[in-house]
């Protein structure tokens, strides 16, 4: 659809304009710092920067209502700039003119709502937010696509050239990062590191079909992340982590995306994430906050985080009541199907812990939450929602389990509507579902597999047949014919059909 057919009180508002001052502030120091070169961590104290616009009070200058508008008018055009996370510009990246923006096709995943056999069984209404249908299939595309737009603004203004991104990854930040990067070719090179033997063959395969130079070394992904800070601190690489604060700019669009897609109505609405590295769960405070406060939406929905009981270090730090007597400790995490978030030392708790607390001072009441879960929980939900028309992944399971367990703590209301964050597709990790169909969990994942939720294939080859047909060896005539109605025959008697 053109501009020209749009309301002519929305018209001026349509394409947006690169505006705004926008800064990197220290959690820390609080030091500002300016965005004409990357930066990770604060020049003065080390801490990590979140960003900041410091003339977003304009935002609020447009009521609640027009910008409403503005988003679901603008959500028709067909400027690629504007199809996915940059359909926010405004609130994402306004310094980066829209033809910087690299839009690959990401955002604007499908909400889906679950059956009234799984809603029954969790115990509360909920939907899927499927982002694994991001084009690396995973949500972190979310934050690749603000973080390389910016890096091609600042190549095409001269500011840098040369550029090697280069991420830690349990998988999908390194799908994402290399599938970017790639498409900025030959300005940006990109190189992965990865825990070996830690990454599922999927996720393996896509950064090297990327053409990204992949490394793999010994230990877990908090320890490939302290290689890669090493190497963002000495040498001259563009990083590609949620230490990056560009990234987190992006995933705040999850949040802008439920709000519009429940017609920007968030009471008694629950967002339930997995937490890894927290800069997921971070974002989408940051971006429901930011809707918030400019009248977008006029409730804070409820958050809650969840955390495998193998890597639950922001969910130990929250389970003291006492915000005085807290203190963040890592931990040393053990083996979990939601691989992604086998962390245990997140990059971004200073950014959890500071906008939590801004999250519940706003909303007047605590409207963030933390409960972990078991790793059988985590498969068992997982598959059992797969059983019912979903496709999540183990991280989606995780989201789940986590819902389940809210209730039981009393987070969610009888009235409450979860969204579950499904961050990535179901098939990259098949391989744990074959796993689970065939009993071969290694002890340390603590899961047994239940005999309703396992599946495998059964070979149809009925006895009496003299001639089957094989790969280049086709039957014909009466001994085809005889194939397929022995074959049907046993078919329809292990599914116990009737005939017509």
């Amino acid at each position: 659809m053109k501009t020209e057919n749009f309301p002519k009180e929305i018209q001026p508002y349509i394409i947006p304009e690169q505006k705004g001052q926008m800064i990197y502030r220290c959690l820390g120091c609080g030091h500002e710092h300016g965005i004409e070169k990357l930066l990770y961590t604060c020049p003065d104290c080390g801490q990590v920067l979140l960003i900041y616009d410091n003339q977003s009070d304009r935002l609020k200058e447009t009521p609640g209502e027009v910008w409403r508008q503005i988003f679901d008018y603008r959500k028709m055009l067909k400027i690629p700039a504007l199809k996915g996370i940059y359909l926010y510009h405004e609130f994402i990246g306004p310094v980066i003119p829209l033809e910087s923006v690299v839009w690959l096709g990401e955002g604007h995943t499908p909400v889906v709502e679950a059956n009234a056999f799984m809603q029954e069984k969790a115990g509360a209404k909920f939907y899927f937010k499927n982002d694994g249908q991001n084009p690396s299939a995973s949500f972190k595309d979310r934050g690749m696509a603000s973080a390389l737009s910016y890096i091609n603004f600042l190549i095409q203004t001269g500011k840098i050239s040369d550029v090697l991104a280069i991420c830690a990854s349990t998988g999908d930040t390194s799908a994402a990062a290399a599938l970017y990067a790639s498409y900025l070719k030959p300005n940006i090179k990109s190189a992965v590191i990865l825990p070996h033997k830690k990454v599922t063959p999927q996720q393996l395969s896509q950064p090297l079909g990327s053409g990204a130079s992949v490394f793999e070394i010994p230990g877990v992904f908090d320890d490939c992340m302290k290689v890669v800070e090493n190497l963002a601190e000495n040498y001259n690489v563009a990083l590609l982590n949620s230490k990056n604060a560009w990234r987190i700019l992006g995933q705040e669009s999850y949040s802008y995306e439920i709000a519009q897609d429940f017609e920007y109505d968030m009471a008694d609405k629950v967002i339930i994430l997995p937490i890894g590295n927290a800069g997921n769960i971070t974002a989408v405070m940051s971006g429901f906050l930011k809707f918030y406060e400019t009248g977008i939406i006029t409730t804070l929905p409820k958050i809650i985080g969840v955390q495998s009981e193998h890597a639950n270090p922001v969910y130990l730090y929250y389970r003291e009541p006492d915000a005085k007597n807290r203190k963040f400790t890592p931990v040393t995490v053990r083996p979990s199907v939601a691989q992604a978030a086998m962390i245990g030392n997140p990059v971004s708790m200073p950014r959890v812990i500071l906008m939590t607390d801004i999250y519940n001072q706003k909303a007047g009441m605590q409207k963030v939450f933390f409960v972990e879960v078991a790793e059988q929980d985590i498969m068992d939900w997982e598959l059992l929602a797969n059983h019912n028309g979903h496709i999540a992944c183990t991280h989606g399971g995780e989201s789940l389990a986590g819902l389940v367990a809210a209730r039981k703590h009393g987070f969610i209301g009888k009235n409450d509507i979860a969204v579950l964050d499904s961050t990535a597709h179901a098939l990259k990790f098949a391989g744990f579902q074959e796993m689970y169909f065939e009993d071969k969990f290694p002890d340390e994942f603590e899961i047994s597999p239940k005999s309703e939720l396992m599946n495998a294939p059964t070979i149809v080859r009925p006895r009496d047949l003299e001639k089957v047909p094989g790969p280049g060896v086709p039957i014909r005539g009466e001994d085809f014919e005889r194939f397929v109605r022995r074959t049907g025959e046993e078919i329809a008697r292990m599914l116990d059909l009737e005939k017509v």
